[in-house]
């Protein structure tokens, strides 16, 4: 069949967060959904179009496919969590297990990971913006912790006064100064310039941020999303490349600062 423009894309779920301490709301997230109208999209989403349908962990699609039985990829992260070698934390989430094998099924999957944990996973592919960057050190430490409170966390930056840090918050509209921190609007151009010329970039235990910053050799302090049992698993893997992990963003965290400061062990992403 010829070549169609993409013209939909859902929404999803949406993962709803307790903003004071960065976790994920459970209940807010599955009183969010609708069953009905997630039958109702996939049931009348014209996917008998295609002859091939590439699909990132969204399961309206995913059903669509196995309703009107289209060949359709698995591509992307979550993917790669179909593979029981991928890390897990000791205490496994089994419905989060059932979703990863459920919430997205497809003909073929094909994950990307951290490393190449089995046949059909392979590494993180990166931006040509960070492949072409030519890395400094300017000193700073960005920050990009979407899930905390952005007063807590300048709060508790403030006082760290020998160092320079770069926070990205949703909530600022343009570039402001505060001290040693420097507050900045989520901004793609912003955030690249802020990660390549870093020290090392403090962040959730997501995917591409944490592949990117080993990719460019910088140091990685990651706080996992409390409830989000993806970025635990993500956690675990990091772990292998020596990345410090904590469990929350408190006023303990001035020694695990200084503790990662002291560290020179992380491994590179090869």
């Amino acid at each position: 069949k010829s070549a169609l423009p993409v013209a939909y894309r859902s929404k999803g779920i949406s993962l709803q967060y307790a903003q004071e301490n960065g976790s994920v709301d459970l209940l807010k997230t599955l009183t969010s959904v609708s069953l009905r109208k997630i039958w109702n999209e996939a049931k009348f989403l014209p996917i008998e179009k295609y002859d091939l349908v590439i699909n990132d962990f969204e399961c309206i699609t995913s059903l669509a496919c196995k309703l009107k039985k289209i060949k359709s990829i698995h591509l992307g992260h979550q993917a790669s969590f179909v593979s029981k070698n991928v890390p897990r934390p000791k205490k496994r989430d089994m419905l989060a297990e059932w979703i990863f094998t459920h919430y997205a099924q497809a003909t073929e999957t094909y994950g990307l990971h951290f490393k190449e944990y089995d046949k059909n996973i392979f590494q993180p592919i990166i931006r040509s913006s960070i492949v072409n960057a030519n890395p400094k050190d300017n000193g700073h430490i960005t920050v990009y912790l979407g899930h905390f409170n952005t007063q807590k966390i300048i709060e508790i930056l403030g006082k760290i006064t020998d160092f320079k840090f770069e926070v990205f918050c949703s909530q600022a509209k343009e570039i402001s100064v505060l001290k040693n921190i420097k507050i900045l609007p989520i901004n793609q151009e912003f955030f690249t310039e802020s990660l390549v010329n870093s020290h090392g970039i403090i962040t959730g235990a997501g995917f591409e941020t944490p592949a990117e910053a080993l990719y460019l050799g910088k140091k990685v302090l990651t706080i996992p999303v409390k409830g989000q049992y993806e970025q635990l698993c993500n956690a675990e893997a990091l772990k292998e490349f020596n990345v410090t992990v904590i469990e929350e963003f408190s006023h303990s965290f001035l020694s695990h600062f200084r503790s990662w400061m002291n560290k020179n062990d992380q491994k590179e992403l090869i």
